[in-house]
């Protein structure tokens, strides 16, 4: 470990960002430090291989991350479709053009939006098994990841990265599937390849815990039988008020656990196969989304459920299973990755009642798990796609690979996010679908990966065993652990 401590504030950052930076920095030209890459096509257009997105979230997104207008007015950029530079930024604001005597919301994320976290700062930790989720908590101050060999390691952000709780996993089944950490943070779940989730107390005074040996994990029986069933969970997620979990299965339904109760509340037999990944919709949790290996995502209305169970819609486009999902927040937009190698970007107001348009679309004798996906294929598109963009480059094979749109503090959820197959994070423009970057140091799949909330940090976890931090350096020089990378590939 041995990286940098909590985030700073976002003035200490803009300053020091700003007259720490070189003439091309200042200019907007993002430049290619260490092993990442980052996209041409924030300097210029996408040569078309995008279609403009013109949709009320592409201007939702361009609001959240567009200065005010009169520093836009006093503070031209040099082209119309440039970024105003920092140094400029900072300026308008000491001479207070917006009037406001500081920056907006959307100033801020102006600013801070271009300064991606692009550079591998240092290797938190490795394990010698491989790593398969890991997020950040919502306020950052914590970062947990799950490991195929029963670990969970949860790391204090602010005390330079310290293991704050070593959790040793109970009945562990081929691997953690997933993690969630309650809202105030006083308790993280895990689930498995079994129907039952155990819970951990985060807070207590237990450094080490193992499960029922050092700590009581409870477990948490997802399954409406008395024995353990034959299902495994593959996503679960806590509702923001912390009262419920909603979680995605292997016998292809969708449960949501009451706590108070102690008890599954709803069960719902959702899709034709396993149900791969779920979210909660908004902080009211009426609405859920889910994915499966049947090619469709369905959004399912709690209030309106009767006895058939049917979905309030579904959203066709997808050529092959969804691998995850993640809500933008606002009960209205989300993106998917797919096996078919893409992540695609929808609006809830166009889902339909036919959930049978997707099923045969799937390319016939390809198996995700161990084959490359027909290049034949990479551009085939769904004759019924509902989806409102399409974003390509990453690959989705081997697992269930996972996207996520940036935070809406520091970027205004302008970027989409996604680890890769070939050990590349890749981050897009929602707007644009340019690829902006593609961060470049594991040597094996990235599965997971997770932005700080306020601050341009990005950490990303790999079945390589390593969580390794990425920032962005304004003195513009490579890390050390980028220069001196092993090309040394593990047996796993």
């Amino acid at each position: 470990m041995g990286c940098f401590g909590g985030p700073c504030t976002l003035w200490s950052f803009c300053k020091s960002s700003a007259y720490s930076t070189s003439r091309q920095e200042v200019d907007s030209n993002m430049h290619d430090r260490g092993k990442s890459t980052v996209g041409s096509c924030i300097r210029q257009r996408h040569h078309g291989l995008f279609p403009l997105l013109d949709h009320e979230v592409c201007h939702l997104t361009k609001s959240r991350s567009a200065p005010s207008e009169m520093i836009r007015k006093v503070t031209p950029s040099k082209h119309n479709n440039m970024p105003i530079s920092t140094v400029k930024m900072l300026s308008a604001r000491e001479a207070n053009f917006s009037g406001k005597g500081r920056f907006s919301l959307a100033d801020r994320c102006h600013v801070l939006s271009r300064y991606l976290p692009v550079n591998a700062r240092c290797r938190i930790d490795r394990m010698d098994t491989r790593a398969y989720v890991s997020q950040f908590s919502a306020d950052g101050t914590l970062f947990f990841a799950g490991f195929q060999g029963s670990h969970i390691r949860i790391y204090n952000v602010d005390n330079v990265w310290k293991v704050q709780k070593d959790i040793l996993a109970k009945s562990l089944r081929w691997t953690i599937t997933d993690t969630s950490l309650s809202p105030d943070q006083r308790y993280l779940v895990y689930a498995s390849m079994s129907p039952v989730v155990h819970i951990v107390n985060v807070g207590s005074a237990v450094a080490e815990s193992h499960a029922n040996i050092t700590e009581i994990h409870d477990g948490l029986n997802f399954s409406d039988d008395d024995g353990d069933g034959d299902f495994g969970i593959f996503s679960v997620k806590f509702s923001t008020d912390g009262r419920e979990l909603v979680a995605g299965t292997g016998d292809h339904a969708i449960y949501v656990y009451d706590l108070e109760a102690n008890k599954p509340s709803l069960q719902i037999s959702a899709h034709l196969c396993d149900v791969n990944t779920v979210a909660f919709a908004d902080e009211t949790g009426h609405l859920i989304y889910s994915g499966s290996d049947d090619n469709l995502c369905k959004v399912w209305d709690r209030r309106c459920l009767n006895d058939s169970r049917r979905a309030a819609g579904v959203l066709t486009g997808h050529l092959e299973g969804i691998t995850f999902l993640d809500s933008r927040g606002d009960g209205r937009y989300f993106i998917s990755n797919g096996k078919d190698q893409t992540t695609k970007l929808w609006d809830i107001r166009r889902m339909s009642c036919n959930e049978y348009m997707s099923v045969k679309q799937r390319t016939s004798n390809w198996d995700y798990q161990w084959m490359d996906y027909p290049a034949s294929e990479r551009h085939r598109k769904h004759p019924s796609d509902q989806s409102l963009a399409t974003y390509r480059g990453h690959s989705v094979l081997r697992t269930l690979i996972r996207c996520y749109f940036s935070p809406e503090y520091s970027t205004g959820q302008k970027y989409i996010y996604t680890g890769s197959n070939n050990g590349n994070i890749y981050i897009y423009d929602v707007v644009t679908g340019a690829q902006v970057a593609k961060l470049d140091y594991h040597d094996l799949t990235v599965r997971d990966c997770s932005w700080h909330p306020t601050y341009p940090m990005l950490v990303s976890s790999s079945w390589d065993g390593m969580i390794v931090q990425w920032e962005f350096l304004g003195n513009g020089k490579a890390s050390a652990m980028v220069r001196k990378k092993k090309r040394r590939r593990l047996g796993y």
